[in-house]
């Protein structure tokens, strides 16, 4: 799949290099971190070319508005993690969420996982001080540890090596799930096995019931249900640690095309959009169908721009907007960006991330979001491109398929207090599944008003 890299192609990959880089780890032996960043350009690829070209035909299917992206996944997976029962939960709910989609919009869903490399975030400082004591900041396992000691937040390249071996192990699970009939689309009243008590269960048993008899209705008629064995899944990081990126760049042996193995979509976060920055540079240079998150301070050109260095030819489903603006702000900030590049420029998938914008600290003092505010950005987005004539195509949401409670709202309606109950993300709050299922039968709604 991958063969010796044309010295042009190489200098063009490394570039980035000469570049501003935003959010990198101030690794202390870079000795060290050369000699992790050879062996890992020496392992096998996580992802193929023919995955990620699949990829880029739904991406721009919709684009169009002939699918709908499903992204989902922790803020940031931890190696502790990393186990199957987690793995699966994960699928399960993103499994689900699609079957309620499809089921309430009659319309192909996309699904795609912020799992097996989403090891690595965005820091606001470099540094972290508890009593007197400052020492790094914790940016990821990729990196280094959370428990704030000397030893744990020194960034350690070994940590790259184990990021590698446990997104090969992650991956591996997802495989086996979708394709060895976990993901039968006749397991729907499996997948909600022991989640019964709760309203949106209870309404996602009744779309099971309804797709149950469907089947047994097309099973009569002699259909044959082979296709729905499996699913199509995809995983997805912000390509945030660019040494290890580059590291699993590879060569297709038939394109000829660079493509970075670590997954099969890459997006570029807020903090690192820069147009002549490191990230911007390097993701222009790979075949991988790539992502930017766009904040409310987005310009319009500033958007043109990104389209123009990121998919010059105007490939579609090469590029994806994910529009992160918080929900009193969507309905204003976005609308530039719509018309322009509606007018101006090349083929986009618009994606909203309805969770980062709308980030509070509770009484208590935990970091959460609200469910309806979160919601509330979701209907902005699709306010905002039914008004342009545009399409709104996908959802990019942090979620996780434990019954955490990290989020405010929902029909279990956790409060303030019910926070510390199971607050367990080391970095940003997730949805529960319950609050999952729940999202996925509003935003089913509206994708039928679209």
């Amino acid at each position: 799949m991958s063969v010796a890299v044309d010295p042009e192609i190489a200098a063009g990959l490394d570039h980035f290099r000469t570049l501003v880089a935003g959010q990198q780890p101030v690794w202390p032996d870079a000795g060290h971190l050369r000699r992790v960043t050879d062996t890992l350009g020496g392992l096998p690829p996580l992802v193929v070319p023919t995955e990620l070209e699949s990829l880029t035909e739904r991406l721009a299917a919709a684009g169009r508005g002939e699918a709908f992206l499903l992204q989902g996944g922790d803020c940031a997976e931890t190696y502790a993690d990393a186990n199957a029962d987690r793995v699966r939960n994960k699928v399960r709910t993103i499994l689900q969420m699609a079957v309620v989609l499809t089921h309430g919009a009659s319309m192909p869903v996309v699904k795609m996982g912020r799992m097996a490399g989403q090891y690595a975030k965005p820091r606001s400082s470099n540094d972290e001080t508890r009593d007197g004591v400052t020492l790094p900041a914790y940016r990821g396992d990729m990196v280094n540890g959370h428990a704030f000691t000397p030893q744990d937040r020194i960034p350690d390249p070994e940590r790259l090596l184990q990021g590698y071996n446990i997104s090969a192990a992650t991956l591996n699970v997802v495989r086996a799930l979708t394709t060895g009939g976990f993901a039968d689309l006749r397991q729907v009243h499996e997948w909600n096995r022991g989640f019964m008590t709760n309203p949106a269960y209870a309404r996602y048993e009744r779309t099971a019931t309804e797709i149950d008899r469907a089947i047994r209705f097309m099973a009569a008629c002699g259909a044959d249900f082979e296709a729905l064995r499996t699913v199509e899944f995809f995983v997805s990081h912000e390509a945030l640690l660019l040494d290890y990126e580059r590291a699993l760049t590879r060569v297709s042996s038939q394109s000829g095309l660079p493509y970075d193995s670590s997954g099969h979509f890459l997006w570029i976060g807020e903090r690192t959009r820069r147009i002549d920055g490191a990230h911007v540079d390097f993701l222009s240079r790979i075949s991988n169908p790539i992502g930017v998150k766009l904040g409310p301070t987005t310009t319009a050109d500033d958007a043109l721009a990104l389209q123009d260095k990121l998919n010059p030819e105007g490939i579609p489903g090469r590029l994806t907007f994910i529009t992160r603006m918080g929900a009193g702000t969507i309905r204003e900030a976005l609308p530039p960006l719509v018309e322009k590049v509606t007018a101006q420029g090349g083929p986009v998938t618009w994606v909203t991330d309805p969770m980062h914008g709308n980030t509070i600290t509770s009484d208590s003092g935990y970091k959460t979001r609200r469910l309806e505010d979160v919601l509330d950005e979701v209907r902005g987005f699709f306010e905002v491109h039914r008004a342009a004539g545009t399409v709104p195509g996908g959802l990019h949401v942090e979620l996780t398929g434990d019954d955490v409670t990290e989020v405010l709202g929902g029909s279990e309606e956790i409060d303030d207090a019910g926070l510390a109950l199971r607050y367990e993300t080391l970095v940003d709050p997730r949805l529960n599944h319950q609050q999952s299922l729940e999202m996925a039968f509003q935003v089913a709604e509206m994708l039928r008003g679209r």
